[in-house]
């Protein structure tokens, strides 16, 4: 199986390094291509207006200066001309990628570029929230979660996107298969300052909120202990008003 490793918190990233630990136990064909540089919050941005560059580091390591998104498509026209990759794994992210959060994430829209090309894609996100546990549960728990999904057929378009609790590994209560949440708050804080010189500048930023636990989602798993495990479409077409739209327009 050929395997293509990206995220968006950079190629050095820690959980970079424990996704590569993990990938080499299911396969001996593992490439990475990664954002030489953070990209968290990119979402699925892809760079237009200036050159990308690749750049190996040997052993199959490559990073670019772009995107995730830009990752993806570089590793799939420059690293694989000879066939796509089996699967692309994205991740392991430091921090993560719940409800409507994943509309924000370079983790999942890294995912869902493999996906677009007809690439069974995985996402994988490690919970911290400031406990000190780092990567443990997603050390101990990524190869669980991983092989049974190795040769499923996964449907068209679409990316299972796996988060892991913030908890040491022997507190992790299991898995669960989940639906997107929602978070329940108005979008974060916005921080203005004054430079040296004496502009104004605005600094974004993304504070803890209370959100509504509904039963059966991803919010909801993590917070109980579980690893969520939930599977995303790039359809974003809301097909029960189909009906009652087109009436307006009949």
């Amino acid at each position: 199986m050929r395997i293509l490793l990206t995220n968006d918190d950079g190629i050095n990233a820690p959980g970079m390094a424990v996704l590569e630990a993990i990938a080499a136990r299911l396969s001996d064909d593992v490439t990475v291509c990664a954002p030489a540089e953070e990209n968290s919050g990119a979402g699925h941005s892809l760079t237009l207006h200036m050159p990308v560059r690749l750049r190996e580091h040997g052993g199959r390591r490559y990073s670019v200066t772009g995107t995730p998104t830009d990752s993806v498509n570089l590793g799939l026209s420059k690293l694989f001309a000879g066939g796509k990759p089996d699967l692309i794994i994205s991740g392991i992210n430091n921090g993560e990628n719940l409800a409507d959060d994943v509309t924000y994430s370079g983790t999942i829209s890294a995912a869902m570029e493999g996906a677009l090309a007809g690439i069974p894609a995985i996402a994988l996100s490690q919970a911290t929230r400031d406990r000190g546990h780092g990567f443990a549960a997603a050390e101990a728990w990524a190869e669980k979660v991983l092989r049974p999904l190795l040769d499923m057929q996964m449907a068209k378009r679409t990316v299972i996107n796996v988060n892991f609790p913030a908890l040491p590994a022997e507190e992790v209560r299991g898995i669960r298969v989940t639906r997107q949440g929602f978070h329940d708050y108005s979008r974060g804080s916005v921080v203005e300052g004054v430079d040296p010189r004496g502009r104004p500048y605005y600094w974004f930023g993304l504070e803890d909120v209370e959100h509504t636990l509904d039963h059966g989602t991803d919010l909801e798993a993590v917070n109980d202990g579980y690893i969520s495990i939930t599977p995303l479409q790039l359809d974003l077409t809301h097909h029960a008003a189909i009906g009652a739209l087109a009436e307006r327009f009949a």
